[in-house]
């Protein structure tokens, strides 16, 4: 029989020796995670250039991936197997009644070390904005506790919380179908410790494109500002098809991926550059005599609608 300290000296040559294979696995060769950034949202937190005035300070050549409206069981499996691939961790932005649907899935993200964070229980056509103060509040809280239940192992068998107060987020970072944010939902999140994450640029991939299409223009726009918050769609074929390509090149390219965890206090965060607008009011309004044109058919419309993108060029 092995004594006391032999077998621990075994177990420490074994630990040893996955050290190698996890090392080479995630070598050099892949784009992989350069960092950690903590982000605060003591108070409430409001960051991403397209929308607001401050950002997530970022250092040249860096990017932060995200992705919106997932889990999808066709296509957020291909985006997962692409990031695991290249080693690299994103936060996705999740819908709560998919995240029901789908729980295993969400518990992958989790367990492949990407934050799950919230985007509304139904994603809610056209937006928040057309719904009532308590009605919007109630989807999002919906949305939080399923995406608590299934990614995180809350458990609500006693009861569900009913103010958001009362919930405890392991990432309490929220992003605005259509970042159609409103004043009451800001004053909200601020005073329960919720930061409301925009991007600093996108892919515009709710617009039916192809892969090719996608990454030419998602590199383009990239290869102008240098780094960013990224945000794609992890529902969306075409970007489950272009990613594995993206990641490739974001390597050539000398990018590094940034990745956000929940931290004390508030930001940090960066100020917009002089000359700063918000691209996401231009693209909200651009469909909004559509909406006020067809209200109660848009609104109760599946699977959204087309939105032509801001021009970036």
């Amino acid at each position: 029989m092995f004594s006391a300290t032999r077998l621990a000296f075994v177990g420490a040559l074994a630990a040893l020796a996955l050290v190698p294979a996890r090392a080479a696995e995630c070598g050099s060769d892949k784009l992989g995670v350069s960092r950690v950034q903590k982000v605060g949202v003591e108070g409430g937190l409001e960051v991403g250039w397209k929308t607001y005035r401050d950002t997530i300070p970022l250092a040249d050549h860096e990017v932060i991936l995200t992705f919106d409206d997932g889990p999808d069981p066709t296509t957020t499996p291909l985006v997962l197997d692409a990031l695991r691939e290249q080693c690299v961790r994103a936060t996705f932005f999740d819908i709560g009644r998919d995240v029901d649907e789908h729980p295993k899935l969400t518990r992958r993200e989790v367990d492949e070390g990407h934050n799950v964070a919230f985007h509304t229980d139904t994603h809610p056509q056209p937006t928040l904005r057309y719904m009532s103060a308590a009605a919007a509040r109630a989807d999002i809280l919906k949305g939080m506790i399923a995406v608590e239940r299934a990614a995180y192992g809350q458990d609500f068998s006693h009861g569900e919380p009913d103010e958001l107060g009362k919930l405890k987020l392991h990432a309490p970072f929220f992003r605005f179908p259509g970042f159609a944010d409103t004043a009451d939902l800001r004053k909200w999140f601020a005073a329960n410790n919720v930061g409301i994450f925009g991007v600093d640029l996108w892919a515009s991939d709710w617009v039916k494109m192809t892969p090719d299409e996608e990454l030419k223009l998602i590199l383009s726009r990239l290869e102008k500002a240098k780094k960013g918050m990224l945000l794609f769609h992890d529902n969306k074929p075409w970007t489950a098809q272009m990613l594995p390509r993206f990641l490739v090149e974001l390597k050539r390219r000398g990018y590094r991926v940034v990745q956000i965890e929940t931290g004390p206090g508030h930001g940090p965060t960066e100020a917009a550059p002089v000359g700063w607008r918000s691209e996401t009011g231009r693209t909200v309004n651009s469909v909004k005599p559509r909406l006020e044109h067809e209200p109660t058919s848009v609104a109760h419309k599946e699977g959204g609608f087309d939105v032509k993108a801001a021009p970036q060029e």
